[in-house]
């Protein structure tokens, strides 16, 4: 059950945190603090690693993985030249304010939320998990809202540093864990574009899988493909199990019923993309 728990509330806190990258006033705080905002990914990877310090390109191409060195290396550390991780971080907090006040504006109502999401992201064994460990660093904000988006990322981190450990555990490189996972379908190809590999790259990585049985002439998963993946998935419940089962399972659908109305309102904003990168609900669940 703790697995099934792990991927339930996965898919409950994955789209608040995400919104973030898509959110118009995240944009608006974005170009304030000069960053380009033609593209999502200048302003993506300092939201997102600012916790971490003025990160250098390596230490980013291993927290992150699928995403190619050399187009993280197009930004890092370039982001840290147009302002400093501590405004970025002050940024980023405004930026979700400004973003879940739009969306809910009685959020001030969550704190019972915020309670129980800070709860399970206290709970986190740090081993191996630094976007997570770097996110549980920084001070809880005052705010519910603010404290209970802070938690959700932890907890989201938590769950993807936890997914590198799995997808490296089953023999997947970078760009082998984005083709695999096109194969079963998780979502098109093309959506992996801005993960930064090359034509070239891909078609290496495709051939690789190949040779090992994994997927057909045509890219698409064979059944080993397929297992090679649901075991993946598996693992990283299992790996990302231990915050839910330290809550409970009775608090965790508490946390997952007071914060419905904000994921709904996210859901029906139109600010995601209407197809991502994450194939939630492609993978079982685990019994």
């Amino acid at each position: 059950m703790s697995g099934s728990l792990a991927r339930h509330m996965w898919h409950q806190i994955e789209p608040v945190h995400a919104a973030l990258y898509f959110s118009a006033e995240a944009s608006e705080e974005a170009a304030a603090l000069g960053y380009d905002i033609t593209s999502r990914w200048p302003s993506y990877f300092a939201w997102r690693t600012a916790p971490l310090g003025a990160a250098g390109p390596a230490l980013v191409a291993a927290t992150y993985y699928s995403f190619s060195p050399a187009m993280i290396a197009e930004h890092v550390p370039g982001i840290w030249a147009v302002t400093a991780p501590p405004r970025v971080l002050d940024a980023r907090l405004r930026a979700v304010d400004r973003t879940l006040r739009t969306l809910l504006p009685s959020v001030t109502q969550l704190e019972e939320a915020a309670d129980l999401a800070i709860r399970a992201a206290q709970s986190i064994d740090l081993a191996h998990r630094p976007l997570a460990a770097a996110n549980l660093d920084l001070p809880w904000p005052d705010e519910p809202h603010l404290a209970l988006w802070q938690a959700f990322t932890v907890l989201r981190e938590h769950r993807g540093d936890g997914h590198l450990t799995a997808l490296h555990a089953a023999g997947l490189d970078p760009c082998e864990a984005l083709v695999s996972f096109a194969a079963i379908g998780a979502a098109p190809a093309a959506n992996f574009a801005g993960r930064g590999w090359t034509g070239e790259q891909w078609a290496a990585a495709q051939q690789r899988l190949a040779d090992r049985g994994l997927v057909y002439a045509d890219g698409t998963a064979t059944e080993a493909g397929h297992a090679l993946r649901e075991r993946v998935e598996r693992h990283t419940d299992e790996l990302a199990a231990g915050p839910w089962r330290a809550l409970g399972e009775a608090n965790a659908e508490r946390l997952a019923d007071l914060t419905r109305p904000l994921l709904g309102e996210v859901f029906t904003s139109g600010m995601l993309p209407r197809s991502s990168t994450l194939g939630i609900g492609t993978v079982r669940a685990p019994a």
